[in-house]
């Protein structure tokens, strides 16, 4: 009995102890894995958050370059309709050249004609009509005819402008040009520098006159856009373009004076519906 119970006390003395080491190895391994989840816990944020950082970078720069794409393309596009509207503009001139030469050798073909029909009528009637009325009414249509064939000399004798439009010298030939009724003559005269005048389409503003060799500068402003030409000629057309049309207008000036030109700006008819407002808003 008495060996038993001492046994039975050195086996408590010795589980005891072992409790107490296994119980602070555990707890040193709770500790343990305690921190290295709390350090993997933060690693894992960290990384999280530089993940984060690198996607908003790469988002950003994506849209930077989709910004570019998209001016580079507009750019490309606004170019190339540029270059169609230089184009067209282009053919449109030399159509319109091309026209003018048919035209003038058309007139002259009728001028011909008319002189040949004059001289057949005038010898016809003058063969069978014997009286002195008879020879007097010939004698009247001939005027009439020779006047009609003055006019249209006068005509063929004005200059051309590089489109083909006849050039008006003065009042007189501007009227004549009406008569015509191929485009609108707006008349005008600007006394002083600097001052500008509407009219029709366009803003003339004097900038210089030199009397002695014929020649002014002026300014113009289309559409506000302004533009410049010095030491032009009289009677030397400036042409421009406004929206919507396809031919020129034309401002030609035929008299200077000290600080003063005088001319005229030539509207197309086919123009003058789009610019009816501004053409009687100049006059």
């Amino acid at each position: 009995m008495t060996e038993e119970r001492i046994v039975e006390t050195r086996e408590s003395n010795w589980q005891l102890p072992a409790l107490i080491v296994l119980g602070l190895i555990a707890i040193g391994g709770l500790g343990f894995g305690w921190n290295a989840s709390s350090k993997l816990d933060s690693t894992q944020q960290s990384v999280a958050n530089q993940i984060k950082a690198e996607q908003q970078w790469v988002q950003q720069d994506v849209s930077a370059l989709r910004d570019r794409l998209a001016q580079d393309e507009k750019a490309n596009a606004d170019l190339q309709g540029d270059l169609k509207v230089v184009t067209d503009k282009l053919k449109l001139t030399q159509g319109q050249l091309k026209k003018a030469r048919e035209e003038s050798s058309k007139l002259n073909g009728e001028t011909s004609e008319k002189l040949t029909a004059l001289d057949t009528s005038v010898k016809g009637e003058l063969a069978t009509k014997a009286t002195t009325d008879d020879v007097k009414t010939v004698d009247t249509k001939v005027v009439s005819v020779k006047s009609d064939l003055d006019a249209t000399r006068d005509d063929l004798k004005m200059a051309r402008s590089e489109m083909g439009t006849l050039i008006a010298r003065n009042h007189d030939e501007i009227d004549q040009l009406r008569r015509l009724g191929e485009r609108d003559y707006l008349e005008f005269s600007i006394t002083g520098k600097n001052k500008p005048q509407k009219v029709g389409n366009v803003t003339v503003e004097l900038k210089g006159v030199n009397q002695k060799r014929n020649q002014y500068s002026v300014a113009m402003t289309v559409e506000d856009k302004r533009f410049e030409k010095k030491n032009r000629a009289l009677n030397e057309p400036i042409l421009f373009y406004t929206s919507g049309t396809h031919q020129p207008e034309e401002v030609v000036i035929n008299k200077v004076g000290k600080d003063q030109v005088s001319g005229y700006v030539s509207i197309p008819k086919a123009n003058g519906q789009s610019t009816g407002s501004a053409t009687n808003s100049g006059r």
